[in-house]
């Protein structure tokens, strides 16, 4: 077993079971292409936290925001095991999965990055759907094999 996988197992023992998205897995196109199917899901935001822009990504990161600033997204109810193992494998492993305090009062559990090559703006999910959002569909689905059978995302 090497590093990465016994990572990703780690983070997985912690019991997650609900996944705050505030990036790509917000799209119907990509949860489709990774898990088959579209998980129930409804919006949520994260008081405290930014989509933050990542230097070079299409992707963004969750980092602390400045008071009063919450990042938008959703929250995926009913993940099964294998769907945690999927997405717990496509999200770089440079991501913390970590519980974070929803608007709600709710907590869910949301892959935070940890620092570095964070851009002052926010990511734009318009601007992803327009510009990146069929190259990046496709990309997942070329991956989503892989992830299913446990092999890491390189392509």
């Amino acid at each position: 077993m090497d590093a990465q996988t016994a990572s990703r197992r780690d983070r997985l023992s912690l019991g997650p079971d609900v996944l705050f998205c505030y990036g790509t897995l917000q799209f119907d196109a990509v949860l489709g292409a990774l898990l088959g199917r579209i998980p129930a899901r409804r919006p949520a935001s994260a008081p405290g936290w930014r989509a933050a822009a990542l230097e070079g990504r299409v992707y963004p990161g969750l980092v602390v925001s400045v008071p009063g600033g919450a990042a938008g997204g959703v929250l995926l109810t009913d993940l099964n095991r294998e769907e945690w193992k999927i997405l717990d494998a496509f999200e770089d492993t440079r991501y913390e999965l970590r519980g974070v305090l929803l608007s709600t009062g709710e907590r869910g559990w949301a892959y935070v990055w940890p620092g570095g090559e964070v851009q002052p703006e926010n990511w734009d999910p318009a601007e992803f759907e327009s510009l990146h959002l069929p190259v990046y569909a496709a990309r997942c689905s070329r991956l989503a094999p892989r992830l299913a059978a446990g092999l890491p995302k390189d392509e």
